[in-house]
Formats: structure tokens, C-alpha cells, sequence
């Protein structure tokens, strides 16, 4: 980018309806004009939302991230002043904090949420120690919510950012919305809970999740307003030329016969075989915007029947072209990861009703 972000959003604005361009790199970042705020991310993994802070002209101080690997991904993209590799639990635990993270601008924190995902096992799975891949510390997930809202109340930011999948507003788990908004109440702080769907800010996939967005109760401040309605970024605007052939012969089959009104390989699977299954192999048409990145499900391009390639990943999930994934699956970590464009419109609205003012 030779121009200022400013320049560089106005001319989006003008030419794309876009505030933010999905195809970016992280050397752009020098070029984001700083508003002079400070973030800290917790359950940070491949540092999504921070790039998204980034892109806005906040400062990233550092994260707090359980898993090595993430965490080694995390140092090489974004070199943090605070990093912490540990459970958040024992993050709540220590005697002394930098003091710059005693006046942050914003704690951000996306507590792991598959078992309040309806594709998971939820109810099931509350109360019981798990570890997402190998190599990673069991912990308990359905209360990190919670820990992360004492980690509020310890380092007392201005506001918080907490991102988590749309079943949490769903069945049994609406109980559960109700504690955490009397944690964030108690903690000294005022909340708004928004179901945002990532197409509608310029990222190129559909993703519904659910955002908790508070500030301090002594600071006066209005009711924050997000109303997003980018035109939508179809599959095939941005996918790579070609994809990634499969291997296995019953995959090369099924895929051969698909048809146009396929949105997954169950739909395949029910017609040619009979089965129900592989629902979460999903099919995404060049005129669609493209399904929900997620850790494990595996997407197929129906324009020439092959799997996702590197840059479809990284370009759905708004990801900067330069990311160095080092040695780990790009689907896990974009699955796992908050849209950076997402975020930045997030963060944007945040600054110019709230921030600007405190």
C-alpha cells in the first residue's frame, strides 16, 4: 500500500462497497494509521481478530494462548510485547501485570466454544476436561467464558470483545448467556450481545456468530450500534485457478456426480448411495459467498470438483497473503481463527462510538 489506510478504505468504499479489502498482507500493517488504543487477546491462536485490531490502527499488545503451536504461530506473525503461554486460569493467577495492561483499551478473547456449537456434542460435553488436537493441555471449556470475564475484572479494561458461535443463544445454553451477563455485570461492566454474520462486512464466507461487546459501567457512554450491509464477495471472485484434486476413489466418485443444487457430499451421498453422511463436507458454487470455515470440515469447489486449495482458505478467511502458517494445517488455523476484516469493521465501529470519547 503506498497510500494511507484512510485513502486505501475511501477508495474501497467508492469502488467495492468494501471498508476493508479482503486480499491484503501483513506488511500493509505498517502503512494503518495508529489510533493510539491498545488491545490484549486471549485465546488467541492463529491471531485473527488481532490482525483485525490491527487493520482498525489498534495496537496489539499481546495474548495469552494455551496451545504451543498456536502460540509459535502467533510469535512469527505478530511478535507480541506480552505473550503468555498458559491456561487463562493460571494467567488470572499471577501477582503482577505490565502496567500497560493495568489501562488496556480493549480485552479481546474468543473462548473455545465447541461445546456450545450445534454441530457438536453440547450438552454432553459441559463439565468435562478436552484438548482440541493432540499435543494441547485438557481443560474444561465451557467455563472459560467465565474466567475470561474475571480476567476483565482483573485487568480492568474500557471495553471488552468477546467472540463465540451462534449456539450460544440457542436451547439449553441461553441459561448460560444469562450467567455470563451477570459475571460481565458484577465485573463493572455494561453489555450488548450482536449476531453478526461475517458476509455482510466484506469477508467472503458466511459466518454467524455471536459478539459480546461492554464497556466499564463509569464510563458514559451510548449504546453501540452495529448495522453492517457490504454487498456480499462471491466464491468465485476469489477462489485460486485450481483447487486440490482428491485421493481417495469414493470421494472421486461422489464428486464426479454432483449436481448444481449440492450444498454438501450428504446430498450426493443420500442419491447415488442411499446414506446420510459427510454433512460436514460441504460443496460451495462459484455464485455463492462460501460456507463457514471450520476446523475439521473439508470444503469442495463445485466448479471443477476439487478440494479447497491454501489460497481459498486464506482468502475467505480475510487471512494476509504473507501469513507464515509454519508447519500447521491452514484450514485448522482459519477455522479456528476470527475473519480479520470481521473484526476490523468490529473494532472501527467500536473506536468511532466509544473509544474516540475515553
Amino acid at each position: 500500500m503506498k497510500n494511507s489506510r484512510t485513502n486505501v478504505q475511501d477508495a474501497a468504499l467508492n469502488s467495492t462497497d468494501h471498508r476493508f479489502p479482503w486480499k491484503w498482507r501483513l506488511d500493509d500493517l505498517k502503512d494503518v494509521p495508529r489510533n493510539g488504543k491498545t488491545v490484549f487477546s486471549c485465546f488467541s491462536c492463529g491471531g485473527g481478530s488481532s490482525m483485525g485490531y490491527k487493520l482498525a490502527g489498534y495496537t496489539v499488545l499481546g495474548n495469552c494462548e494455551i496451545d504451543p503451536e498456536m502460540m509459535k504461530l502467533y510469535r512469527r506473525n505478530h511478535h507480541p510485547q506480552y505473550p503468555y503461554l498458559m491456561d487463562i486460569r493460571e494467567f488470572n493467577q499471577l501477582q503482577v501485570y505490565p502496567e500497560e495492561l493495568r489501562h488496556l483499551d480493549i480485552l479481546d478473547g474468543s473462548p473455545p466454544c465447541s461445546v456450545f456449537s450445534t454441530a457438536g456434542d453440547r450438552e454432553k460435553a459441559w463439565g468435562k476436561e478436552k484438548a482440541f488436537r493432540e499435543g494441547q493441555k485438557k481443560q474444561r471449556l465451557d467455563d472459560l467464558f467465565l474466567h475470561f470475564i474475571r480476567t476483565a475484572e482483573i485487568l480492568k479494561p474500557k471495553a471488552v470483545i468477546a467472540e463465540n458461535v451462534s449456539g450460544l443463544l440457542k436451547g439449553n445454553a441461553r441459561g448460560y448467556v444469562n450467567e455470563l451477563l451477570k459475571a460481565f455485570k458484577a465485573a463493572g461492566y455494561v453489555t450488548q450481545i450482536f449476531l453478526l454474520d461475517a458476509h455482510t462486512m466484506g469477508v467472503p464466507q458466511r459466518r454467524r456468530r455471536v459478539f459480546f461487546i461492554a464497556h466499564r459501567n463509569d464510563l458514559d457512554l451510548p449504546k453501540l450500534k452495529l448495522d453492517f450491509h457490504e454487498k456480499p464477495i462471491r466464491f468465485g471472485e476469489v477462489r485460486s485457478e485450481h483447487g486440490i484434486p482428491y485421493q481417495k476413489a469414493l470421494m472421486t466418485e461422489l464428486v464426479a456426480k454432483r449436481k448444481k443444487g449440492d450444498t454438501c457430499f450428504a446430498d450426493i451421498s443420500l442419491r447415488e448411495r442411499g446414506k446420510l453422511s459427510m454433512f460436514n463436507n460441504a460443496i460451495v458454487q462459484d455464485s455463492r459467498v462460501a460456507p463457514t470455515n471450520t476446523a475439521c470440515a473439508i470444503v469442495t469447489r463445485f466448479c471443477d470438483g476439487e478440494k479447497y486449495s491454501v489460497h481459498d482458505y486464506v482468502a475467505t478467511q480475510t487471512f494476509p497473503e504473507d501469513y507464515d502458517f509454519m508447519d500447521q494445517e491452514v484450514n485448522y488455523v482459519c477455522g479456528m481463527s476470527v475473519p480479520p476484516v470481521m473484526m476490523a469493521n468490529i473494532a472501527s465501529e467500536v473506536y468511532r462510538q466509544w473509544l474516540k470519547y475515553v
